[in-house]
């Protein structure tokens, strides 16, 4: 799997509805779905719950490559997932036998509906990460941990080093693949061998990473530096949050999903 199916962190410009929206609501509407997401307990929840996103995938004019990308790297937790309840949850009617392995009816549901569950709160996320900028991401985080700013929490220091995290991500997948192709032109092999041989063919690739990043984080530190930056209350920003009515309907229909969820126990 190429390191450039890693999505997080990327931003794609747009014009849509999602697009527009205020990142604090994309982020507090982001916690409810999730939230929803795991209230559901049946299947034709999942479903409705996967038409509402579809929904909202389409009227973000998103390319479809990123959605993906962006499931490629979970694609073996998702068959760790369906091999676990498969194999080790008992109930129901026996549908396949070796041994004392069975995969049994409840099973098949149990790791289907887990697995169904996975792959939503993944593409619900991407919506969000795919559709914010990372300023504005920022921007968001650090206006929600304002109230707890009493207790201590640096809001805006947390909010910085996420951007930094986010923004810096790409670079390093980027980064990672030129590493990649450099070293399999010279002769090194990822892709042949067992996992532990992999895992030690990895070294040539992960090295010269790690000392890419630091690099990298001294160089940003320096600039920061350089330009006087010092992180605090008296920052003053280009373009002050303000919410719009787009703002309230993206928030009322993410609060009345989770609450039809709960009202009607689906």
């Amino acid at each position: 799997m190429s390191m450039r199916s890693i999505t997080l962190g990327h931003y794609i410009p747009g014009n849509s509805p999602l697009h527009q929206l205020d990142p604090r609501v994309k982020l507090i509407s982001l916690f409810i779905l999730i939230a929803a997401l795991f209230f559901i307990k049946t299947f034709c929840g999942l479903i409705l719950f996967t038409f509402f996103i579809v929904a909202v995938f389409i009227s973000s004019r998103l390319p479809k490559k990123y959605f993906f990308r962006g499931l490629k790297p979970i694609f073996y937790i998702v068959l760790f997932t369906l091999i676990l309840h498969f194999f080790f949850t008992k109930g129901g009617e026996v549908y396949w036998r070796l041994g004392a392995l069975t995969v049994e009816e409840a099973g098949v549901f149990l790791g289907t509906f887990m697995t169904l569950r996975l792959i939503l709160l993944v593409i619900t996320t991407l919506l969000v990460t795919l559709t914010t900028s990372p300023v504005a991401f920022a921007d968001g985080i650090e206006y929600l941990l304002r109230p707890l700013r009493p207790l201590g929490v640096p809001g805006y220091e947390i909010a910085m080093m996420m951007t930094i995290a986010l923004r810096f991500i790409p670079t390093l997948m980027e980064e990672s693949d030129k590493i990649r192709k450099a070293q399999m032109a010279r002769g090194a092999d990822f892709e042949s061998g067992n996992i532990f041989r992999r895992a030690r063919n990895l070294i040539p690739l992960l090295v010269p990473l790690f000392v890419s990043a630091f690099r990298r984080a001294d160089e940003l530190a320096v600039a920061m530096e350089a330009r006087c930056y010092r992180g605090g209350e008296k920052r003053t920003k280009m373009r002050e949050l303000q919410t719009k009515p787009l703002d309230y309907v993206g928030i009322l229909t993410a609060g009345g999903i989770c609450l039809a969820i709960l009202l009607t126990g689906i």
